[in-house]
């Protein structure tokens, strides 16, 4: 027969430990029986009570009573600052004993707290019991007795890691302030509940957290209605759950193996195209306001030909080959293939339903289309720091990130060039169907070893103000407006509009000068459509002028790791998007069509002139001409990319799926140069994912 003792679990409150660790108590917890009973009878009256009490509410478990056990059980309890009981570890080997003893436990009334200071206090104890029951007497041997958990810390320490507790995991996530992963898939699930005419939330700041949207979609709802009957381990965490939860009584853990397998055909180049992509990826909760999110990604691939072209053509400092789209630099794989590995997370703090901070490495996007204007996530992940203030009708985002500039020319000692960007959003929802939004950008560069210039801190303030205060070629700044109106629970129009370094008379002059450097979105979503539950139909058009996104000192461009900060076609396009997206129980399909004009320079021994489309060339760079300028001037293209899916979700919990997809392209230059030339692609592609975040091939 052995006694076994308990030291409690790691308390959160350093205060509250300190308290329960003390010895001397005021007062001991009181039953109603023990009111009248001296201070120092205290102990003795509770310890009798509460043991008198268990006696008379315990029923021995059958099966322990038919194998005649005799032996002991021991129970780390606490009585809260409210006066209840509350079990924090049973030591039995009997689940009947630990489930009886429980059911008891929810009996005991309410008492009186011990006070400490005057002040009501938890306090923790462990219990040891002799089974089967004997009647409690008013004098206990030393060693029966109910007793504080601090006189015996030294014996119980031993098992304080038996003590910890793991609950079952029941979805936390979901009313937590982790974001959600930014898919376009992902988000059409809840973009019909989200713009629902009266809501009063705010749908350009993404990514958004699970408890921004829980508050318009059920998630709960929706999770149950895609689980699949498995009752085997495998069978569960194969379709319907997390791989590893762990919870405890104030956090939550979850863990989970991914991948992004893809095996493909470019037909046009006889490329057999492949992508083997290994995750790691975990998120959780400590506490009622802090989130995390964490994910590894080590990938080796070959794409179709035209994306191999495209990472090629901007090599960056240090001899690698290129710059996978949205993901990083790549080195060589072999001979024809790309090693990129890439790594995200973040830090998210809620302090109260008004603010959310997040400090952590990844992407952010701004609208309500497919594509942004101002800020999307085209770009590989990034350093970055947000703030999001939200009250009344009102949601302000500010957000400060860390920019690289990898072009060889630009490179400081084998590192990349650092630059920074800082940006204010305010969104205001003016009626219950009206949505307008301010925004402000700017980047600047570590001139001057200033690094980031603590100036652009200021939440508040105009950064053009602040950019000319540090100088007259401190930075480059941009500012936008956006827009959604809600035309029915079913059909919204949105829109935006980009001024890059704003002059008013050369954007109203209207000779279309260089410097009138703009670009407008327009589009649309019709949720149901048609009448069929689950059809949406997107229609996006997006025009930018020659000149935008780029300046005159090349790395205070908007742009981070050779790639565009806003849209993903850069400058002196036009371009119509038509999108189709269903979803039945698990399985999903879209269908996507884009149609654009393009203007390219020709970059030949006979024209070497900038016409406004790259964004890496400086403006001041040989200028085609000073006005007269238009969209799709220069080598003009015809550029048409046609791309549909179809899949099924594997797993809810994690965003598994298996997809096929299949993509034609055709790219018709009006003059073949080197970089540009006529070519099309079809590209047949099969692939198992987790669906963490989105892959543009459509450039």
């Amino acid at each position: 027969m052995k006694s076994f003792f308990f030291l409690p679990f790691v308390l959160l409150s350093l205060h509250g430990i300190a308290q329960t660790q003390s010895s001397s108590f005021e007062s001991y917890p009181v039953f109603p029986e023990c009111k009248d009973v001296h201070f120092n009878e205290q102990e003795k009256c509770f310890s009798y009570q509460l043991k008198n009490f268990i006696y008379d509410n315990f029923e021995l478990p059958q099966v322990v009573n038919e194998k005649n056990y005799s032996g002991m059980m021991s129970i780390l309890f606490e009585v809260t600052r409210e006066g209840e009981f509350k079990i924090l570890y049973v030591d039995s080997q009997f689940e009947e004993l630990k489930d009886e003893i429980g059911r008891v436990f929810d009996l005991l009334p309410k008492i009186e707290p011990a006070t400490y200071s005057g002040r009501p206090k938890y306090i923790q104890f462990t219990l040891p019991l002799r089974i089967p029951l004997t009647a409690p007497q008013t004098t206990e041997n030393e060693e029966d007795s109910v007793r504080k958990i601090n006189e015996f810390s030294n014996e119980m320490a031993a098992n304080e890691y038996d003590a910890i507790q793991n609950l079952p995991y029941e979805n936390e996530k979901f009313d937590s302030s982790i974001n959600i992963p930014f898919s376009h898939h992902n988000y059409y699930i809840f973009d019909a509940a989200m713009n629902r005419v009266g809501n009063n939330n705010h749908t350009a700041q993404k990514p958004y957290l699970y408890s921004e949207v829980n508050k318009h979609f059920d998630f709960e709802a929706y999770h149950q209605s895609l689980m699949k009957d498995k009752s085997s381990w495998f069978g569960r965490k194969w379709w319907n759950e997390h791989m590893v939860t762990i919870k405890g009584e104030d956090y939550w853990i979850t863990l989970d193996p991914g991948v992004d397998l893809q095996i493909g055909k470019d037909f046009d180049a006889d490329i057999n195209t492949y992508n083997n992509t290994r995750i790691l990826y975990t998120q959780g909760g400590i506490g009622k306001n802090i989130t995390f999110f964490g994910a590894i990604f080590e990938s080796q691939g070959r794409f179709a030909d035209y994306v191999n072209r495209h990472i090629e053509s901007m090599p960056p400092a240090g001899g690698n080959p290129g710059i996978v789209p949205g993901q990083g630099v790549a080195k060589r794989f072999r001979s024809d293939a790309y090693d990129y590995p890439m790594g995200t997370g973040y830090f998210s703090y809620t302090p109260s339903k008004h603010f959310n901070i997040q400090f952590g490495h990844g992407k952010t996007f701004l609208g309500d289309g497919y594509r942004s204007l101002l800020s999307s996530d085209n770009a590989s992940p990034y350093p970055y720091l947000r703030l999001n203030t939200t009250f009344w009708k009102i949601k302000y985002t500010n957000t400060w990130m860390s920019l690289r500039d990898v072009r060889r020319d630009v490179a400081a000692q084998g590192s990349f060039r650092a630059k920074y960007m800082a940006n204010h959003y305010l969104s205001i929802n003016l009626t219950k169907r009206l949505n307008l939004g301010f925004f402000e950008s700017v980047v600047w560069q570590n001139d001057n070893d200033r690094g980031f210039d603590m100036n652009f801190m200021n939440p508040v303030i105009f950064y053009r103000a602040i950019e000319f205060a540090t100088g007259p070629r401190g930075g480059n700044a941009m500012i936008g407006l956006t827009a959604k109106y809600k035309i029915s629970d079913n059909v919204n129009v949105y829109g935006q509009f980009a001024i890059d370094e704003f002059s008013s008379l050369d954007v109203f002059k209207g000779d279309k000068s260089w410097k009138n450097k703009t670009g407008y979105q327009i589009g649309f979503k019709y949720y149901d459509a048609v009448g069929i539950p689950g059809l949406m139909l997107q229609g996006e058009f997006n025009r930018v002028r020659p000149f935008t996104y780029s300046h005159n000192t090349i790395i205070l461009n908007y742009a981070h790791m050779h790639e565009s900060m806003a849209h993903t076609l850069g400058a002196n396009f036009s371009e119509f998007i038509g999108i189709m997206r269903y979803q039945n129980k698990r399985f999903f399909g879209s269908a996507k069509a884009i149609v654009a004009t393009r203007g390219f320079d020709f970059q030949t021994d006979e024209d070497m002139l900038n016409y406004g489309s790259d964004i890496f060339r400086s403006e001041y760079e040989e200028r085609a001409r000073e006005t007269g300028n238009v969209v799709g001037q220069g080598n003009k293209t015809a550029f048409f990319h046609a791309e549909t899916q179809l899949g099924y979700i594997i797993n809810p919990s994690n965003n598994f799926k298996v997809y096929a997809s299949l993509i034609y392209r055709n790219f018709d230059p009006m003059v073949d140069t080197a970089n540009v030339f006529k070519n099309s692609t079809t590209w047949l592609n099969f692939g198992i994912r987790t669906d963490l975040f989105n892959w543009y091939f459509d450039f």
